[in-house]
């Protein structure tokens, strides 16, 4: 399954979209534009014009080429790049993001799953003894207090069992939702086959220039910096001569000498007094500038200790797998061992080695996935994409 798909139209269409019409409407300052133009009117002629005709009426039609606008065209389109740029970034993070969550959630389901075997195993050995013991209490071989203690033992078990078997389905309804299929439970799921490798010898620097290469966030953040610069470019040549090439075709109803089928030209603008708009829009840039500085500062630091935690973690989720891998063996002999005793009808601990198991079972799954995720986090912060589901 490609999980991108799971983001729905709205996030990439919108962010798409909106980017690129910024990107052609700040292109389109400096293209070709063509405008039809009309004017029914009636004059008074003078006395002294040749034509008194009264309907003054034209027609024309007007080619416009910007030549030169101090810059200003120029940093509008680079802001509107750079902003559909770090766009692009941010919808690779979000899509980082969300293969993340569903890999969260498939394991926690499957955790979900191995706690009910736990819960259920421990409810089961409580049972049985609960029952042992009213056999025993009814021959007078034990007393009502012990009988209370095992009664209120199973009943805490049996507790432990609805709260796993309630969380079995919690967790399979939040992995429904960020597949975006709510209400659609998954019923068995499969165990993935997670390999530990070892650590690498690679230092924590040479990964961190990686990271700060690569990482999807941080090259938003650059991307929007840029733009922040380009756009207070263009705020600081808002107000500057504009020169523009201009060929126009007309026709009129009434003629005269000062009415040419056809002309052409260079025009020229060059505002003077705008009542503090540029001023304004610097400041505006300026502030948004600054608010970019900031905001790639704090990224920068908050990606560089996550990156940290999450390299640290990668040899500790190592050794702890290993330290259980050796508990889940020692288990494993020992429940062997119970069982054996068993079956020959001498008294064993076999219930309770099934339930040591089942938690042991338990927390290495933990460690596995947490392991399977960090190793997840370590890849998207290279910027590489997370393209498989487990």
């Amino acid at each position: 399954m490609r999980w991108w798909c799971l983001l729905g139209p709205c996030l990439l269409g919108a962010l798409s979209l909106a980017a690129v019409a910024a990107v052609r409407e700040s292109a389109a300052l400096e293209g070709v534009h063509l405008t039809l133009g009309g004017e029914l009117r009636l004059i008074q002629p003078s006395s002294l014009a040749t034509n008194q005709d009264h309907n003054d009426s034209r027609a024309h039609l007007l080619l416009e080429k910007r030549l030169y606008d101090a810059g200003y065209s120029t940093a509008r389109e680079t802001a509107a790049q750079a902003r559909l740029e770090a766009g692009q970034w941010r919808v690779r993070a979000a899509r980082q993001e969300q293969a993340l969550a569903i890999m969260q959630a498939f394991y926690d389901v499957l955790l979900a799953d191995l706690a009910f075997a736990r819960d259920n195993e421990a409810m089961s050995v409580a049972y049985v003894r609960l029952d042992r013991g009213r056999d025993r209490h009814e021959l007078g071989q034990l007393s009502d207090l012990d009988l209370l203690a095992l009664e209120s033992r199973y009943e805490e078990t049996h507790r432990a069992q609805l709260r796993s078997a309630a969380r079995q389905r919690t967790a399979r309804s939040r992995l429904a939702l960020v597949l975006g299929r709510p209400g659609e439970l998954s019923s068995e799921l499969v165990m993935p086959d997670i390999e530990v490798k070892a650590p690498s010898g690679e230092t924590f620097e040479t990964f961190w220039d990686q990271v700060r290469e690569r990482h999807p966030r941080l090259r938003a953040l650059v991307a929007e910096l840029r733009a922040a610069r380009a756009a207070l470019a263009a705020a600081r040549a808002s107000q500057g001569p504009v020169l523009s090439a201009r060929v126009e075709a007309g026709a009129w109803h009434r003629r005269t000498g000062s009415t040419h089928p056809l002309a052409g030209g260079v025009h020229v603008e060059w505002p003077l007094l705008d009542a503090g708009r540029r001023e304004a829009a610097v400041v505006r840039a300026e502030a948004a500038l600054t608010r970019a500085q900031a905001a790639w500062q704090a990224g920068l630091q908050e990606v560089r200790q996550q990156a940290l935690e999450a390299w640290l973690a990668r040899e500790t989720l190592a050794a702890e797998l290993k330290s259980l891998q050796g508990e889940e063996d020692y288990r494993d002999l020992y429940l062997d061992r119970s069982r054996a005793l068993y079956e020959q009808e001498i008294k064993t601990d076999l219930g309770d080695a099934m339930v040591r198991i089942s938690e042991v079972r338990l927390k290495t799954a933990q460690v596995r996935f947490d392991w399977a995720l960090n190793e997840a986090r370590l890849r998207a912060m290279t910027g590489e994409l997370l393209e498989d589901l487990p």
